[in-house]
């Protein structure tokens, strides 16, 4: 235990300081790393803690719905000023709340732990005979990996940022942000070449990786770690961002013909949306997700939709933070039938509400996700979650490759894919003369498929830059208005990072 800690002590200390010179604190080294770096189990330790630290920067102040799914979505506020900022998309207002989220050290400092990884793990293959070769090429793959997911993340956030992929042991002098399309070249690179070495599963004797991956079965790695198709499913993400859609439709179509050999499956809406379901814990289907395993005692209080979410009747908390109003959910899901919300036109009264309770009153609940404690109680006492943060999911891939193909002009075979999920959730299939444009009709789907998801924002950019028929969002777009300001510390503590043109 002593060890432990200590080696958490001295990854973490590294990791936060690593990156400090350059970004705004001043760096300094609490633990010495002499005795580390010297064995697999060393490896281990620092692998799992660079994914320990990205779950981290995705949960603390709710991050990746904040980047990703408020800003001008379908949530609003009811008494948050700070979150009624965002929203708006008044990103400089003075709440604490803005000004930590435009801070993107946190997320430098995953990077710092992956470089890092990279820059010793041959020292512990000169140390370690037990260090196969193999298991050494699937570790650097892993931290390609997640290195690029990063980087993607934050280029997608703040636009230009800078590109470090040394560590230097914490001495970095200091660096200008690089331009976006840079970042995202090195992105493609970094995940193309990992997904070679990924396997599509750890511990179940994959050609990329045999035997047991540090002697554990296949269930302890269940959807915890980067495996092939996850690689693929970010290249996709990435190339779909920049509008290169003839390869966002290659990868994704990779991961579409070969889901199955990671475990993936398309999931069904009661799967969806039950608390012990698609979101509870680590499972082969999150094709990249953080999980928060209640067995390992790490269900929080706060990191978790349902923070914001969830209010009575599901537990108890008078109104929740936010919520999807009535006129928006009728909006959005207009299609009788569907599982995920209907209401019989004729009575008024909902023939589903999978993602939203108490729907008859002033403020309905957004319930789609509510792993509350393990996810087997409905105790509205109990308000620790225990929920996956999905970054991106089967039917995410799925829809994406539909909007890739609509956008080249493959229309059938996007229709064929809007509707294996419009199957699943039992809709009528797409009808070109009475819903028109197919491109409008693959974001709708996403809308609908992916609400609360963290999507929304990512999703509304991507489709403006395809139709071009907002005026006010091309604006922001041509402005740089789609990005985050950079936080006033960072800025101070190094002169060349520079804000975003739009906030100045």
């Amino acid at each position: 235990m002593k060890r432990l800690l200590l080696i958490t002590i001295c990854c973490c200390t590294t990791v936060l300081t690593g990156c400090n010179k350059l970004l705004d604190i001043n760096s300094s080294h609490a633990v010495s790393e002499e005795n580390f770096w010297n064995s697999h189990q060393d490896t281990r330790t620092a692998l799992i803690g660079v994914y320990g630290l990205l779950r981290a920067a995705m949960a603390d102040n709710n991050a990746w719905w904040m980047y990703g799914e408020f800003r001008k979505g379908d949530f609003v506020a009811i008494q948050r000023q700070d979150m009624k900022a965002l929203i708006r998309n008044d990103l400089r207002a003075a709440y604490p709340l803005l000004e930590q989220l435009s801070n993107w050290r946190r997320f430098y400092a995953v990077i710092n732990a992956a470089n890092m990884f990279l820059e010793h793990v041959g020292e512990v293959k000169a140390r370690d005979p037990k260090y196969s070769d193999e298991n050494m090429r699937v570790d650097i793959a892993q931290m390609r990996c997640i290195r690029a997911y990063v980087y993607f993340f934050l280029v997608s956030v703040w636009g230009d940022v800078p590109l470090i992929t040394a560590s230097h042991d914490g001495e970095f002098a200091n660096k200008a942000r690089e331009s976006k399309e840079n970042v995202l070249a090195f992105v493609e690179k970094e995940l193309v070449q990992s997904a070679a070495d990924l396997p599509y599963k750890y511990s179940a004797n994959d050609p990329q990786q045999s035997g047991s991956y540090y002697n554990e079965t296949d269930t302890r790695w269940s959807g915890v770690l980067a495996r092939k198709h996850t690689a693929y499913a970010i290249l996709a993400h990435v190339a779909a961002w920049q509008g290169k859609y003839v390869d966002a439709s290659v990868y994704a179509q990779f991961v579409l013909d070969n889901y199955s050999k990671g475990g993936s499956y398309y999931i069904n809406t009661d799967e969806l949306v039950n608390s012990n379901g698609f979101f509870k814990w680590k499972k082969d289907n999150h094709i990249l997700a953080f999980n928060f395993d209640w067995g390992h005692v790490d269900a929080t209080f706060s990191g978790h939709l349902e923070e914001l979410t969830l209010a009575a009747p599901v537990v108890n908390k008078a109104l929740p933070d936010i919520y999807v109003p009535k006129d928006t959910i009728l909006s959005v899901f207009d299609r009788p039938s569907d599982e995920r919300f209907s209401l019989d036109t004729l009575t008024g009264v909902p023939t589903s509400q999978r993602y939203f309770a108490n729907f008859n009153s002033q403020i309905p609940i957004f319930n789609k996700i509510k792993v509350i404690q393990d996810g087997n109680t409905s105790d509205p006492s109990f308000r620790i979650y225990s929920s996956t943060i999905i970054i991106t999911r089967l039917e995410n891939i799925a829809l994406l490759q539909a909007e890739a193909l609509a956008v080249i002009g493959e229309q059938q075979r996007a229709i064929d894919l809007l509707n294996t999920i419009r199957d699943l959730r039992k809709i009528k299939r797409y009808d070109a003369a009475r819903e028109g444009d197919l491109i409008d009709a693959v974001f709708r789907e996403r809308r609908k498929e992916l609400m609360g998801e963290g999507w929304r924002w990512f999703d509304l950019i991507r489709y403006n830059k395809i139709k071009q028929n907002d005026p006010a969002f091309m604006e922001l777009i041509a402005k740089g208005g789609i990005y985050w300001p950079v936080a006033e510390d960072v800025i101070k503590q190094n002169p060349l990072i520079t804000q975003n043109p739009y906030w100045q």
